[in-house]
């Protein structure tokens, strides 16, 4: 029969808990950068779709992949809070035309 004591995880042998916590700021980051991403996207097709300026469609859409590469490649996310920036502007400047 099984033991119903209190686990004990600090002595237990194989724990690899500080291998879980990288694991989880791992996905958490990719999830980050891939929602950021995402939303850029999502901007970059209404300036060109609603706003019909898909010269600056296309350059939203390259400099948030870019800053999504260099997102993942580097483990930080200045990269995408710029692209974000960059993309929210553009749309604000579009978007009076």
């Amino acid at each position: 029969m099984a033991e119903h004591g209190a686990p004990e995880y600090a002595t237990a042998q194989g724990n690899d808990y500080l291998s879980h916590e990288g694991t989880y700021r791992g996905f958490v980051h990719l999830v980050f950068i891939g929602i950021v991403h995402v939303v850029n996207i999502l901007l970059g097709l209404t300036v060109g779709g609603v706003n019909e300026h898909w010269l600056v469609a296309a350059a939203i859409f390259f400099i948030a992949t870019v800053a999504a590469v260099q997102g993942f490649l580097s483990g930080g996310r200045t990269s995408s809070y710029v692209a974000l920036v960059i993309s929210l502007l553009a749309l604000a400047v579009t978007s009076g035309s």
